[in-house]
């Protein structure tokens, strides 16, 4: 898809988008016991090993980055666990798009897609979107990739062209995708998107407009098999018109009152996880992956509409632990010890962040200050156990990120 406006509704992107003609296609249990060996931190895969994931094998090289912490985590598939909080939003999400927008023989308007694989191909998850070779959301050190020509997605975007072509013009995709970020109560490396997308024709969104008949949905330019015409300001305010519409609607339902080649349309992306914090008041976005029981079972209504306040399990203390290293000459980014942090620490880990950076005098060497809060979210952690997992970490970064331990 092209983005052709862009605008911003609380936390949420909005896109007016059109279809390119013609582009063608070139229960995980956190142990804390002994230190684990450098080798278990990570899963990236040297050249010539294969990787067996969802029942495919994909050949590893230099640009697999899986971390073993992130591949737990595929195929949970969270939002489509009954009762969990997630499969909840996303139910009702569906009931309002089911309720609200009907087809002509009756049935729903918008179809749903919940359980496409996660693994795409790098042309799916950027150049069907028509991003450039050169963009720096394709970084590695943004993504997580199974090689260089496969990836774990990073938004359910990228599905978008299969289903456009399939024919379909009005739906909802919802999935886990996969993003190399900070660690904090707000971020972790899987979350859940849920994307809508719709299109209209030239009679579709023209029709009760007056002089409606005269009116086009694109500029007089040229289209190339890159790139549409321009569309009209009269389409482009009629599309924008109907999605603020279309999310407006959306989230009173929730909260209450609180481009194609002869088509035009919208699309938006929520993330669930964040639905979810604010409408059950759940403070750290770790609890989705708890197994348990006393977080689960508050979600167990009999009424997907029901209101439900978290209640707060028992808050145990942090332990707060700081690192600090010379940074190696080349090839570091702060999402590659991020990762490294997740995959060792795993969901003991409350929040890791850059406190300070320090340049030497003569030696220009570059100093990085780590402090990692450490908290269980079901008991209490003792300074020695987390001094073992703190010290894997001190590890692990010296012999696989190439730093120089100041610990």
């Amino acid at each position: 898809m092209i983005c052709s406006t862009l605008r911003r509704v609380g936390h949420v992107h909005i896109y007016l988008v059109r279809k390119a003609s013609g582009v063608s296609k070139g229960h995980h249990q956190q142990t804390v016991g002994s230190r684990p060996a450098a080798s278990e931190f990570a899963a990236r895969g040297a050249s010539g090993n294969v990787l067996e994931l969802l029942g495919k094998s994909y050949p590893q090289d230099n640009y697999s980055n899986l971390s073993r912490k992130v591949l737990s985590r595929v195929g949970r598939n969270l939002h489509n666990q009954q009762h969990h909080p997630l499969w909840l939003i996303k139910e009702r999400v569906k009931e309002h798009f089911y309720q609200q927008y009907v087809g002509r023989f009756g049935t729903p308007l918008f179809s749903v897609y919940d359980d496409l694989s996660p693994v795409v191909t790098t042309w799916q998850n950027f150049d069907s979107l028509l991003i450039p070779a050169d963009h720096p959301s394709r970084k590695k050190g943004d993504n997580y990739y199974v090689n260089g020509t496969h990836m774990l997605r990073a938004h359910t975007s990228a599905h978008q062209w299969d289903l456009l072509r399939a024919g379909l013009d009005a739906f909802l995709v919802v999935g886990d995708v996969y993003r190399r970020d900070q660690i904090d109560s707000q971020h972790y490396p899987v979350f859940h998107q849920l994307e809508g997308v719709r299109l209209f024709s030239k009679h579709e969104l023209f029709t009760g407009i007056k002089d409606g008949e005269s009116l086009q949905l694109f500029e007089q330019s040229s289209r190339s098999a890159y790139k549409q015409e321009t569309h009209t300001m009269e389409a482009t305010k009629l599309v924008e018109f109907d999605l603020k519409q279309t999310l407006t609607r959306l989230v009173t339902h929730l909260f209450g009152d609180a481009g194609a080649q002869d088509q035009i349309g919208w699309a938006f992306g929520l993330g669930l996880e964040r639905l979810a914090m604010i409408l059950y008041d759940i403070p750290d976005i770790r609890l989705f992956w708890s197994e348990d029981e006393r977080f689960l079972k508050q979600f167990r209504v009999s009424d997907i509409n029901q209101k439900v306040k978290f209640q707060p399990l028992s808050k145990y203390p942090a332990v707060i632990n700081d690192i600090s290293f010379w940074l190696p000459s080349e090839n570091y980014t702060e999402n590659d010890f991020y990762d490294l942090v997740r995959t060792i620490g795993g969901d003991l880990v409350e929040k890791a962040e850059l406190i300070d950076k320090f340049e030497h005098p003569k030696t220009h060497k570059t100093s990085h200050c780590y402090r990692i809060t450490y908290r269980h979210m079901e008991r209490t952690l003792s300074q020695r156990e987390v001094r073992r997992v703190h010290q894997a970490v001190q590890e692990a970064a010296v012999q696989l990120l190439g730093v120089e331990g100041r610990f």
